[in-house]
């Protein structure tokens, strides 16, 4: 369950349209919430259009504001491309998101320090994957060698 200060509904219509290299969903922030944590893509792009509402985009220190008809562009990066959009109105805030779906991705998540690597693995048969996702620390990461004989 998602802390206080979260709460989104995701419609995901990219598959259903047919879409193959791009990910597309509608989201819908409730007023003072944010759909995710303050993130930064190392490998995929974001591009974010604003169809009802207003509210704050927070990219990497800077904070603007957000309205009905912004378009805003979210390129790969390290910490200084991570985003986040708030809902600061007493109305609900909608926005269509567009993403690359290069894979593996690595998400950092700079408010946390935390980091995530997401994809899909070859299940070893040539004729299916598997989802693959890892949430972790850096200071966390096992030495190579680590049960190793």
């Amino acid at each position: 369950m998602a802390p206080e200060g979260y709460a989104a509904r995701f419609a995901a219509v990219g598959q259903r349209l047919g879409a193959q290299m791009l990910g597309y969903s509608v989201v819908e922030t409730k007023p003072g919430c944010r759909a995710s944590p303050m993130h930064n893509h190392r490998c995929n792009e974001e591009m974010f259009l604003i169809l009802d509402g207003e509210g704050v985009l927070r990219i990497g220190s800077e904070r603007y504001p957000v309205r009905t008809g912004d378009i805003i562009a979210c390129p790969p990066g390290g910490p200084e491309t991570a985003h986040q959009i708030e809902n600061t109105s007493d109305k609900p805030l909608r926005y269509f998101a567009i993403s690359t779906m290069v894979e593996p991705d690595v998400i950092d998540y700079p408010d946390s320090g935390k980091f995530l690597v997401k994809g899909h693995l070859p299940a070893g048969d040539g004729t299916r994957s598997e989802p693959f996702r890892f949430i972790g620390r850096r200071e966390t990461s096992l030495d190579y060698w680590d049960g190793e004989d």
